[in-house]
């Protein structure tokens, strides 16, 4: 895979996301079985706007020719993705959502996978 690829999947997915929680807060939530007060849904939909930052970042940010900007892109996404693995990780483990919850630990880590492969297997690949 390239990056550029990793780079537009992970945007995508960000700005699919980021867009839900924004406008179906607690649609989306409820899905996962997840019900929010008026701050909850506000903190949500905080994270909603930073994924779709995170997205448009992504998106433009595939097609950087600098390996030090790839570097540093690369290794922000996999700080966040791992951070992210961990954090639904101990969620799902402790019962937070239901098991629609198993997807999401399975997006992160993969997105982590995949940054750390141009992260640590072939850094500065374009």
């Amino acid at each position: 895979m390239k990056l550029n690829i990793l780079l537009a999947i992970a945007a995508v997915v960000a700005a699919v996301f980021g867009v839900a929680f924004v406008v179906a807060t607690g649609p989306l939530l409820s899905l996962y079985g997840i019900t929010l007060d008026k701050g909850g849904t506000l903190i949500a939909q905080l994270f909603g706007a930073a994924l779709i930052g995170f997205g448009v970042l992504n998106w433009f940010a595939r097609n950087v020719a600098d390996r030090e900007a790839q570097r540093t892109i690369v290794l922000a996404n996999l700080s966040g993705d791992v951070v992210g693995f961990v954090m639904i990780l101990i969620g799902q483990l402790q019962g937070v959502t239901n098991a629609l919850g198993w997807s999401t630990v399975a997006i992160y880590l993969l997105l982590a996978l995949g940054f750390a492969y141009f992260q640590f297997m072939k850094p500065g690949a374009s």
